[in-house]
């Protein structure tokens, strides 16, 4: 049982997932009177899932103390001070250089345009078809993906209700992109067919997207935005999955 303050390790314990349910719920309640407390455990939270979406298998390897996320977290602060001191670093050079330097500033923030959520439909491929990433959770009979999802998308929308169409939630699996930490939810219906839901932050310039269907080789995506981030809907295009969602719901 955890004593009250709490400790820098029950602290750390908390945003590993290493406390019992008793013991998180007694932290939960003494964040919620704590605002500063618990403003820094999202930070360090944020760090965490992004660490562990860029790992990705490298997590299932032996322990290394260099992993530690107090370390990682310190490395972090370091690197952003670097990153400060080479933005002054190129603030003076464009001042200097004028014209030419304002074309190279340009030069360096020019990114090739991505179809809307080719991400999502990437994951798909790697996690329902490839399988060659694991679920970082999977519903069991006391399990709840909404629960899941709020851990780490406070703001984003609700699961889609995909029941009507025979589609249940199984797993879930973060991910990240370069504006921040992703996640994807794996539905199966009784026949085994999969459908992801996909949740991420804006694109490149906070861009949102207008309600919109692709199509990608085999995939399909229904994307939208709202609450904040960017959402797709994932089936094969040539399933009945794929005409059952689209006949019978609204994302």
């Amino acid at each position: 049982m955890i004593s009250l303050p709490p400790s820098e390790h029950d602290l750390h314990a908390y945003v590993d997932h290493q406390l019992s349910d008793a013991d998180r719920r007694v932290l939960e309640a003494w964040l919620a009177s704590h605002p500063e407390q618990a403003a820094k455990l999202r930070a360090w939270q944020q760090d965490a899932q992004q660490l562990r979406a860029a790992l990705g298998g490298a997590l299932q390897q032996p322990a290394n103390p260099a992993l530690e996320p107090a370390l990682i977290r310190q490395r972090r602060q370091r690197q952003a001070r670097r990153h400060l001191a080479s933005a002054a670093v190129l603030m003076i050079a464009v001042s200097v250089g004028g014209f030419s330097g304002w074309q190279a500033r340009e030069m360096t923030l020019v990114r090739p345009s991505l179809l809307p959520m080719t991400d999502a439909l990437q994951a798909y491929r790697l996690i329902a078809q490839q399988g060659m990433l694991p679920a970082d959770y999977k519903v069991d009979s006391d399990g709840d993906m909404q629960r899941w999802l709020d851990r780490y998308f406070t703001r984003a929308t609700r699961l889609p209700d995909l029941k009507a169409a025979g589609f249940e939630p199984v797993s879930g699996r973060l991910l990240s992109t370069d504006e921040g930490p992703a996640a994807m939810v794996m539905y199966e219906d009784g026949s085994g067919h999969k459908v992801s839901f996909y949740v991420r932050p804006p694109g490149p310039k906070n861009t949102f997207l207008p309600r919109g269907t692709r199509s990608d080789g085999d995939l399909q995506a229904e994307y939208w935005s709202g609450g904040g981030y960017n959402y797709a809907m994932v089936s094969p295009t040539d399933s009945p999955a794929a005409q059952q969602l689209k006949h019978s719901l609204q994302f």
